[in-house]
């Protein structure tokens, strides 16, 4: 009797704690758990054919709204067909948003929508996007409708967005195929992307692999981007920005800029590029503005340790950027102050006669650009340099030889 006794007992201790457990798995809980989520239990379908759109936005919901200290919300193997969404914050946990199947988006592209965005994460801190998982956001169709010059079509998505976020990770996913940007980032604070393969055909417009704006302390490493615009584009407002191991290309580079496009913007400082390879891309790190009035400015930029195979313009300052002529920026030179630029350890090779073209403003010229072993070749040969009111220096070995004036 006393065994059974103490048996019944164990097994009502037992009972209790997985009645705790479940509660705190499926209803809240307590401050300190830990919660792990799955989108195909609020109605996610991976078959690649049913709209998961709700379901998604239900599993968010609950995930940014339970109290605990980890929330996993998990997306497993299967394609998953998904419209225009918004993931808002502040959220009560740190998210972990697991993706290891595919994200599709609609094969109607006008069903993402006029809101600029495919996945749209506001005012998120604390959040890693991880996992093995692909977005394919089929952007084969809007581009065709842009190039159509009598097709009405809409402005097209940015498949990942990231708005007002800090402390984010994007860790190992793969984008396919955005309408216009893979992933954006506005007003965030520290932010590291490594990891990522992006991948759009080159003939395919404005599709930035990653675009910065308005952000500092953000680390891009070990990733792959090959696209149809910019592989890195870096916009006004941003600072200590590190992009380290990747490679680019095809695409039109690492550009910080356009800057200046505005009377009144804020600048770019503290940007190093490292350690990273330039495959037949347009350009390989290039500085433009455009030529207007401008309050701008990029200073303390960084361009080091980099690899350029058949790039048409390796290294490059255009301040003379002016698009179809438009905005009455061919009557003006640009306002942007660049200042402490250095280029040093780049080596490789030229598709064009010219390596290094460094055209800055005539109003405000460019000063302590630095040319620190610096070696192009074109056709196995020493190239061009070609420098408009470029000051600076240089030393060690430089082909072609520098062009700067003290």
């Amino acid at each position: 009797m006393r065994i059974n006794m103490n048996m019944r007992m164990h097994m009502w201790c037992l009972l209790k704690m997985m009645l705790v457990l479940l509660v705190l798995e499926y209803s809240g809980g307590a401050e300190g758990a830990s919660y792990n989520i799955n989108v195909v239990s609020f109605g996610g379908r991976s078959d690649g054919k049913t709209d998961s759109t709700k379901a998604f936005a239900k599993a968010w919901s609950w995930a940014c709204s339970a109290r605990a200290n980890t929330v996993t919300l998990y997306v497993p193997r299967g394609t998953f067909v998904i419209k225009s969404l918004v993931f808002s914050g502040p959220c009560r946990s740190r998210i972990v948003f697991q993706i290891d199947g595919t994200l599709l988006a609609p094969s109607n592209y006008w069903d993402l929508g006029s809101s600029g965005h495919w996945i749209l994460f506001s005012k998120v801190n604390r959040m890693s996007i991880h996992g093995r998982g692909t977005l394919d956001a089929r952007g084969h169709a809007f581009w065709a409708c842009r190039r159509s010059s009598h097709a009405k079509c809409p402005p097209g998505a940015r498949s990942i967005s990231l708005s007002w976020c800090s402390n984010i990770v994007v860790n190992g996913i793969t984008s396919l195929n955005s309408q216009t940007i893979h992933i954006s980032m506005d007003h965030c604070k520290n932010v590291v992307i490594r990891k990522v393969y992006i991948r759009a055909p080159s003939s395919s417009p404005n599709t930035d692999g990653i675009l910065l704006q308005a952000s500092t302390g953000i680390t891009v490493s070990r990733s792959t981007i090959m696209t149809g615009d910019d592989c890195v584009a870096i916009k006004s407002g941003c600072s200590n920005v590190w992009i380290e191991g990747s490679n680019c290309g095809p695409g039109h580079g690492i550009s910080i800029g356009s800057l200046g496009d505005s009377s009144n913007e804020s600048g770019v400082q503290n940007v190093t590029v490292t350690s990273c390879t330039f495959t037949k891309t347009q350009n390989g790190v290039r500085i433009k503005t455009w030529a207007k009035p401008s309050n701008g400015y990029a200073t303390n930029i960084h361009f080091r340790n980099l690899v350029m195979n058949n790039v048409d313009n390796p290294i490059i300052i255009d301040q003379g950027y002016c698009p179809g002529g438009g905005g009455g920026c061919p009557r003006h030179s640009s306002g942007v102050r660049i200042t402490k630029v250095t280029y040093s350890n780049i080596k490789g090779t030229s598709a064009t006669k010219v390596a290094v073209r460094l055209a800055c403003s005539p109003t405000n010229p460019c000063y302590g650009i630095k040319l620190l072993n610096v070696k192009l070749l074109y056709l196995k040969k020493s190239p061009a340099s070609l420098c408009a009111y470029a000051r600076g220096s240089s030393s060690g070995v430089v082909i072609p030889r520098s062009c700067l004036t003290k």
